[in-house]
């Protein structure tokens, strides 16, 4: 397992940019696929971006499709969101996730490691 620490989170304007990042420390970081989730209160946690372990592979939700960017510098074992043109309902708590591959990314399974979260707030 590898241990995953977020940060960048704060507040933001509609229209406005933040970046997050997530840090890895362990051995296998730069083996396994990264990705992005996020949850807002009342709602159930969802997919934001994921990125395969080279960075060549990529894919996104919908609703952050133009907006967010994910990337990935594997020499600094760091996973970044872009995220611009913000809108208040990109409010919510954003977790960082590593996955032992690109195909389980979106399901949780035993070797799946998660960070603490960071709270990214959107004002109107």
């Amino acid at each position: 397992q590898v241990l995953l620490r977020e940060s960048g989170g704060g507040l933001g304007q509609a229209g406005g940019s933040l970046r997050l990042s997530c840090a890895c420390v362990g051995p296998s970081c730069n083996d396994n696929a990264m990705g992005w989730f996020r949850q807002a209160p009342g709602k159930e946690r969802e997919f934001v971006a994921a990125i395969a372990q080279g960075g060549g592979i990529r894919a996104s939700a919908n609703s952050v499709k133009g907006r967010f960017t994910i990337s990935r510098d594997n020499d600094v074992s760091t996973m970044y969101l872009q995220m611009s043109n913000l809108k208040p309902e990109d409010t919510a708590v954003y977790y960082c996730k590593s996955a032992p591959a690109m195909a389980t990314i979106r399901r949780d399974t035993s070797l799946d490691s998660w960070g603490q979260g960071t709270q990214v707030t959107v004002s109107s």
